[in-house]
Parts: structure tokens; sequence; C-alpha cells
């Protein structure tokens, strides 16, 4: 169960279960669910993480279970290693694109309680 305080007034979320360890990629459709309950009516962006993708050796996740899981939850998927630095930051360039595209088309707004949507994004 994830504390609702993680996510109170989020417009994202990194989903992310590790390559290496099946239990915590069983886990992402509670959390997904759990987390998208307690925001109705607001709408949330999601990015799952498949983390660990360094121990490509250990993996016990496949890339196409987790491109699986992440199209029938209607979510970009990145798989990412911080000992190699490999796609970590593409995934936070991915969910805030995503986030301010959604706040351009209005179907993401704020609303009370929010202090704003806080960003080190840049033009490239």
């Amino acid at each position: 169960s994830i504390t609702t305080s993680y996510y109170r007034n989020s417009v994202g979320g990194l989903l992310v279960f590790d390559l290496t360890n099946r239990k915590t990629f069983d886990h992402v459709r509670e959390w997904h669910r759990e987390v998208s309950e307690h925001i109705l009516p607001h709408h949330m962006v999601y990015i799952l993480i498949g983390h660990k993708s360094d121990l490509n050796r250990d993996r016990k996740v496949t890339r196409d279970e987790a491109e699986q899981l992440a199209a029938e939850l209607g979510i970009r998927y990145v798989e990412t290693s911080a000992k190699c630095n490999s796609n970590v930051e593409r995934a936070f360039e991915l969910l805030t694109r995503d986030i301010f595209e959604l706040m351009k088309m209005g179907e993401i707004s704020t609303r009370d309680g929010w202090d704003g949507v806080k960003s080190g994004l840049t033009a490239k």
C-alpha cells in the first residue's frame, strides 16, 4: 500500500519495478490502480520504469512483458539503470514532456492545493 501523501496533488508518477525481482513487477497493476483511484476525478501521467537494466543476466521480467503491461495501462515504458546512468534522465524528461503537453491541451489543470508544476526541463 502506498501512503496517499506520496501522490497527493501530483500530476505525474513513475511506477518503478526491479527487473531482477518478479514480485515488484507483479505489484505494478495494484500500485497503478491504488493511485488512480485516490486521485479521481483528476488525471495523472505515469511512466512504467523497469529498473536495474544493467543486470541483464539476472533479469526476471522480459522487455516484452513490461511493454505489454505498459500498453494495457496506456502508459510509456522505459528501462533504466542508475548504476550505468542509463535512461534515468530520459524517464524524467518523458514524464515532464507528457505532463506539459497535457497541460497545453487543457487535459491537466492546476487545482486548489497545488503549488504549481516545477520542472528543470529546457527546450533543446
